[in-house]
């Protein structure tokens, strides 16, 4: 099955391995997960977070709530 989220912020921890995506789903409500990638690894970005079916009513909402659960992110700007 096609990924239909559309990513509208990616914000990456220092050194490239470690993000947060802030998504839209087609119907109209957002989301947040923390993915992880290892240069090793070929396979790509994996959820570490598993925070991607919670649903809020907006972007700033679910920027908010992920600033909350990704200890890291509250130091950088979304």
């Amino acid at each position: 099955m096609a990924h239909k989220n559309t990513v509208l912020q990616s914000v990456n921890l220092d050194g490239g391995f470690v993000c947060v995506d802030i998504f839209q789903r087609p119907d109209n409500t957002y989301g947040f997960d923390e993915f992880r990638r290892d240069p090793e690894d070929g396979r790509g970005w994996y959820s570490i977070g598993h925070y991607g079916n919670r649903v809020f009513d907006s972007a700033a909402a679910a920027i908010q709530e992920a600033r909350t659960c990704v200890e890291w992110l509250r130091d950088y700007p979304v």
